[in-house]
This record gives structure tokens, sequence and C-alpha cells, in this order.
């Protein structure tokens, strides 16, 4: 956030960052813009991504999300972005057969670019199980589990395993949102089960709300999670709330209620400390895919927290 200063462009002089946004946000967006509602192109969804690594906020930026089946598009449109400096960090959407391909995309890139997460759906322990054979060394495989009478099951069997969760929160129709208690019970089976998770769709904003479910003008509106609820709550469950109390922090809408600065991040009576939130948010929900990248950060910004 600019602030003017006598005799110097605003854009000279900038407001430091609170602690906690620093903490919470660091590498946190997982950038999906080939996916809805963005839905763009492999040539402008690489093109933006190289320029929010180049921003001055590349420091929430996360990984490249792309399905297997085009990390051939991928990397023909990725070839003269990708040069030198750090390789580009890739979440690949795939399957237990999709393993070999993985490897070999792996071994071509010549350290370019790295595959270092999957992430993969399953509806069974069996499902779970079959995933395993998409692990590496340096690669972190996320399951995607439906929201119904099998999650405990199959968070038990993502643990068993030494893999990650995945949660659904929303998609481009009022339908697509599950209830905050489903949530609520998602991360609280993570806790118990002592296993990170990440989450996806629908969490383009900070807070809960209504707002329009696509990019179009004349969309449908629904109410969606906001990432700081969402976040907070994974981080926050292992402090101790209940789960009435993690249902009524996932459907939370006052920015009033929440608090980063230098001191941590606050939600009402709840606290993380500043200098514990990277530690809390790699046991927790450490990412979140977004097809927009600039929005939620936009959406800070508005709201003064940024």
């Amino acid at each position: 956030m600019a602030r003017q200063v006598p005799g110097r462009q605003a854009a000279d002089v900038r407001v430091p960052r609170p602690r906690a946004i620093d903490e919470l946000l660091a590498g946190l967006i997982d950038y999906a813009g080939l996916f809805p509602p963005a839905a763009l192109s492999m040539r402008d969804a690489v093109q933006a991504y190289a320029r929010y690594r180049a921003g001055a906020e590349a420091w929430a930026l996360g990984r490249f999300v792309v399905p297997v089946g085009r990390l051939a598009e991928f990397r023909a449109e990725a070839a003269s972005c990708i040069t030198s400096g750090e390789p580009w960090r890739l979440s690949v959407l795939a399957g237990a057969p999709d393993a070999t391909a993985i490897d070999a995309f792996d071994r071509e890139q010549h350290g370019l670019a790295i595959i270092d997460t999957v992430e993969a759906k399953a509806a069974t322990v069996d499902e779970v199980a079959a995933l395993t054979r998409l692990t590496g060394p340096d690669r972190l495989v996320y399951v995607e589990i439906p929201l119904d009478d099998s999650c405990d099951a199959l968070v038990d069997a993502i643990a068993a395993h030494g893999l990650r969760a995945k949660v659904r929160t929303g998609g481009v129709t009022a339908a697509a949102f599950p209830p905050a208690a489903a949530v609520a019970h998602f991360l609280s089976s993570c806790r118990r089960a002592g296993i990170p998770c990440k989450a996806t769709a629908g969490l383009h904003h900070p807070l809960r709300g209504e707002y329009r479910l696509t990019y179009d003008a004349h969309a449908e509106s629904g109410t969606m999670f906001g990432f700081l609820n969402v976040i907070g709550a994974s981080m926050l469950v292992a402090r101790g709330l209940s789960t009435h109390e993690l249902v009524d922090l996932l459907e939370e809408r006052a920015p009033s209620a929440f608090q980063l600065d230098d001191a941590g991040f606050r939600w009402r009576d709840w606290f993380v400390p500043a200098e514990e939130i990277r530690r809390a948010r790699a046991d927790a929900a450490n990412s979140f895919g977004s097809c927009s990248f600039e929005e939620p950060l936009h959406d800070l910004k508005q709201l003064a927290m940024l």
C-alpha cells in the first residue's frame, strides 16, 4: 500500500507488509489460470505466470497448475519463458497411470521446470493406494476426496500411504460449493490424521461472501468461501477449535473479526503468533489453487490488509 511523502512520488515509499501477511501468504497461491472461470489459453496462462514470477508480488506465488495431458503444450509455450534461475514448480493434475509421463517430463526439462506436486482424485481406499505410484523423492501427492461419509476412511488411507489431502471448495455453479460443516469436518479429519492439505476452487476472495461465480457480467452470484477463512480454520483447528467454532470461522464475513499484523493472525479470540504461522501452515492447508493470482491480492488491498 503506497504512502504519499512530500516531494516524492507515491511509488517511492511503500509501507512494509505486516509479518502475519508475509508468513500467511508466502507461496500460498497456486496459479490455475487454465481452469474456469478464467480458462485462459496455454500461451496466455504461461505468459501471465512469467509476469507474476518477475513482479513485486512474486513472494505470494506458488506453483503453475496444469493437467498432465497438456504438458507437451506447456513445454512448447514455456520454452521461451523458462531460461535460467529457479525452476518453475508445477502442480500436475493426473491419475495413477500417468506416473511414467510425469517422470519423463521431469527428466526432459533439465531442471528448468519440475513437477514437485501432483493432484489426483480418489473415491475409495483402493484408489488412494494406487496413487502412491505418483510419489517421488521430491514430489508431493494431494488426493482430492469427496466430502461425504467416506471422508474419514479416505483421510486415514491418505495418511497411511504418506500422501496429502485436497478439498474442493467451490466451482462455477452454486451447487459446487460444499456446506461449511463438510469443510470443517474435512479439516478436523486431516488434523486428527496428522496430514497437511490444500484447497481449490472458489477461493478468489479473502472473506466469505456473495460474489459472481464467473467473470461474465451476467453471471449468477453465490456464497463463496474466503481463503482467509479456510487457511485460518486449518491452522486454528490444531489449537482446539470445536467443530461449531470451525463452522463459525468458515462462515465469518466481517473483516473486523480478522487481524493480521506484526504480532500474528487473529480471528476473534483465537490467535496464531507470526513466528508460528509458517509452521502452522505446513501442518495444515498450505496452499490453494486460484484461476486468478491478482484478484486475491487486490481484494486484500481493498480491505487494507495488504
